[in-house]
């Protein structure tokens, strides 16, 4: 290969549909006749595909195939719910179904590379991009990533239906600067290493083919030029062989971040920093080959990068196979059981927030099948395009089924009344008194109110206020106030801050943005063909000065404990804690919270030992298991008390006092759904081996240390009962 050729195989472009500022080259195809484009990304079809790709393997003199990449975020054609819905299940094994059918859908149109799972972890709901992400938690967010890469690259990445996983954005980002998106970042290795870096070990160790970079400066120095994160960390200690991508045009604006005062600059402090591919800058393009001549980046580090993404296409089987078979492309689209899985995944990814009633009345959900009239009233009602979420691939708005198409075919047109209320942003006086005039005719009103997807979810979408946007919140009290039992849905990619609603609104959903089956789902859980199983994987605040909010936080030197934090301080020893003197520090819902049809009690935690031994913990963790002699068993009974049949996601969280390190308060390290029917008590048992009680101490060194452990199997992360056990020397 020449040194222009092998630069080739480092550069990518958009051909199809921005999603950012570009370049503004329209000149691929003489760039893949003289072998200077390596990948493309934003073709969505399989005959744009094979057009390019002809260009590439019949004309350019190596006949190396493009590999062609989209972000397929949550779906290709079958848009299933928000990822961070998808979490919501706590059910690895769904998410990892639903990238399957990603991986199907999108190689049948060409796409062999997903730009994802989004792994970050996300403190701050202000940050748009929560919506991509799977929460808060690290162990939770490992299962996840794990599963999306399991789904997306099947068996072996060679079979045509797979497709390459690049998890993103490494790393940090999720923690930008008061939730603003592409903002700075600044954390200790401490924290990093003990919680975001988790998940994208998980999506590497699960055999991730690539990974990308991230916006964000971490600790000053930019993610898309840091060789502590991409060289030490990723390539040194966990050993990772694939690609390393940039973000868009993220080498280019490490000018902006002032690292680089042109762009030649800005290729070599990236390519050297361990960046292999640039995305849409072209400045690799532009600049490397010069750089190697001059001497200031070595041929054999673009040698490395240029192996590392032909082991990728070889991997992938596109020397033998580089076409797409556009005859079968359709067929793979919108299949019956790929239906089926998308609503079965919106379904367990609804969180029952609130399920209140008058006082003797019962809960109004599930609702009644002999309920006459219902109101359905709001801009979500009937909004095709925002049950996609943001980030939809090739989702089309006419695939999706609404919450009242779904109902007009369950009621009829005399059993249901519609309104839409107001807009998501502005709305009329006169909209707002049809909609109370609809919800007087009725007995139930379902009020479907929430964010605008594309808009305000999702990248370069952070809010600084938290609330319903526009005059939703006005429609709502005006509804609320008609005396009509109302349930609230709540379409969103973060949590909102609604304190009026909570204390007002009788039944509270989250419904996230469902995707194409969002109306069957919901219909099927309003009614109670299916009992809500879904638990908050992100913490939801009281309000936006709360943010950052994350239930594994540490303490402090004086935590408010047991004070009666609703009142203000009454006195110095109620006042000077670690507190607010306005809202409880507490959020409105933990994480891991969501209530059900049915009633779940938890019984006390028992434990097979009292006391293990940190040396022989650290042996089996040094040997790479994750169960022996040196782990505990902790069982715990769990009873459904209630009339229905459900599922519950049992959670085992662990606090470790003692240590070199300050630790959590809580730090989830198991869960599992359980089936009960009414009645039915189950007995869970959990293998609680070294991982759990390891940790990044103050030696910077992973491993257990002598400490007291207390125990947690509950239902969230701020209840249950508790067991404790020693680790000894």
């Amino acid at each position: 290969m020449t040194l222009e050729e092998k630069v080739g195989q480092l550069v990518q472009y958009s051909a199809g549909q921005p999603t950012g500022p570009g370049t503004g080259r329209t000149d691929y195809d003489s760039m893949i006749r003289k072998g200077e484009v390596g990948a493309l990304f934003n073709i969505t079809t399989a005959r744009e595909v094979n057009v390019y790709q002809r260009i590439a393997v019949e004309q350019s003199r190596l006949r190396i195939p493009l590999l062609f990449g989209l972000d397929v975020i949550h779906g290709f054609r079958t848009e299933f719910p928000i990822p961070l819905g998808l979490a919501s299940s706590w059910d690895p094994q769904l998410v990892e179904r639903a990238a399957r059918v990603a991986a199907r859908e999108a190689s049948a149109s060409g796409i062999r590379w997903t730009f994802s799972p989004v792994v970050d972890i996300a403190r701050d709901a202000r940050w748009g991009r929560m919506a991509e992400g799977s929460g808060e938690d690290p162990y939770l967010g490992s299962a996840m990533a794990s599963a999306y890469v399991r789904g997306y690259q099947g068996t072996r990445l060679d079979a045509a239906d797979s497709i390459a996983a690049c998890p993103k954005h490494f790393v940090g980002y999720g923690a930008a600067e008061g939730g603003r998106d592409y903002n700075s970042v600044e954390l200790s290795e401490h924290t990093l290493r003990q919680f975001y870096l988790p998940p994208f070990h998980a999506a590497v160790d699960a055999g991730a083919a690539t990974l990308m970079g991230a916006f964000n400066s971490l600790n000053a120095v930019p993610a898309s030029a840091n060789p502590f994160t991409l060289r030490q960390i990723l390539r040194t200690e966990w050993g990772f062989q694939g690609v390393v991508d940039s973000d868009w045009t993220s080498v280019a604006e490490l000018v902006a971040h002032g690292i680089a005062n042109d762009g030649a600059a800005a290729a070599r402090k990236a390519f050297l920093g361990g960046v292999d591919m640039d995305m849409a800058s072209s400045l690799y393009h532009d600049h490397l080959a010069q750089l190697v001549r001059s001497g200031e980046v070595p041929e054999a580090r673009v040698d490395e990068a240029v192996r590392r993404v032909l082991r990728v296409k070889f991997a992938l089987g596109l020397f033998e196979h580089p076409y797409s078979d556009e005859v079968k492309e359709a067929a793979a689209m919108l299949r019956p059981e790929s239906l089926t899985l998308a609503r079965t995944a919106a379904e367990q990814s609804f969180v029952l927030l609130k399920n209140s009633a008058s006082p003797g009345g019962a809960p109004i959900l599930p609702l009644s099948t002999e309920t006459r009239t219902i109101a359905l009233i709001g801009p979500l009602a009937d909004d095709q395009n925002n049950m996609l979420g943001s980030w939809a691939a090739r989702g089309r708005a006419e695939d999706v089924v609404t919450l009242r198409a779904a109902l007009t075919q369950k009621l009829g047109v005399d059993g249901l009344r519609y309104a839409k209320g107001t807009e998501i942003i502005g709305g009329s006086d006169d909209q707002i008194a049809d909609a109370v005039r609809t919800a007087e005719q009725a007995d139930v009103v379902i009020l479907a109110l929430g964010e605008d997807a594309p808009a305000m979810t999702g990248e370069a979408a952070s809010r600084a206020h938290l609330g319903l946007p526009g005059r939703q919140q006005q429609l709502l009290e005006k509804i609320v106030a008609t005396g009509k039992p109302v349930v609230l849905l709540l379409f969103s990619g973060r949590p909102l801050t609604m304190p009026w609603a909570f204390e007002h609104v009788p039944a509270v959903v989250a419904a996230w943005f469902p995707g194409v089956q969002a109306g069957p789902a919901l219909l099927r859980a309003l009614f109670g063909e299916v009992n809500p199983s879904g638990k908050l994987v992100v913490s939801w605040p009281r309000a936006v000065g709360q943010e950052p909010l994350y239930y594994n936080a540490l303490n402090t030197g004086r935590p408010a404990g047991n004070i009666d934090l609703t009142r203000p301080p009454k006195n110095g020893d109620e006042k000077f804690v670690s507190r607010y003197i306005d809202v409880p520090n507490s959020p409105q819902f933990p994480f891991g919270y969501g209530l059900s049809y049915s009633n779940y009690q938890y019984g006390q935690p028992r434990l097979s030992k009292e006391q293990l031994s940190a040396g022989a913990l650290n042996d089996e963790l040094c040997a790479g298991g994750r169960a022996s002699n040196a782990a505990v068993e902790v069982s715990a009974d769990v009873t459904n008390t209630g009339t229905r049949a459900g599922e519950e996601t049992v959670q085992l969280y662990v606090r470790l006092q003692g240590t070199s390190v300050a630790l959590p308060v809580r730090a989830l390290s198991g869960f599992q759904r359980v089936t009960l029917t009414p009645g039915e008590t189950k007995k869970v048992t959990f293998t609680v081996g070294p991982d759990a009680f390891a940790f990044w101490n103050d030696q910077n060194k992973f491993a257990v240390e002598p400490a007291r452990v207390t125990i947690w199997v509950s239902p969230d992360s701020s209840s249950g009962s508790e067991a404790t056990l020693q680790i000894v020397k």
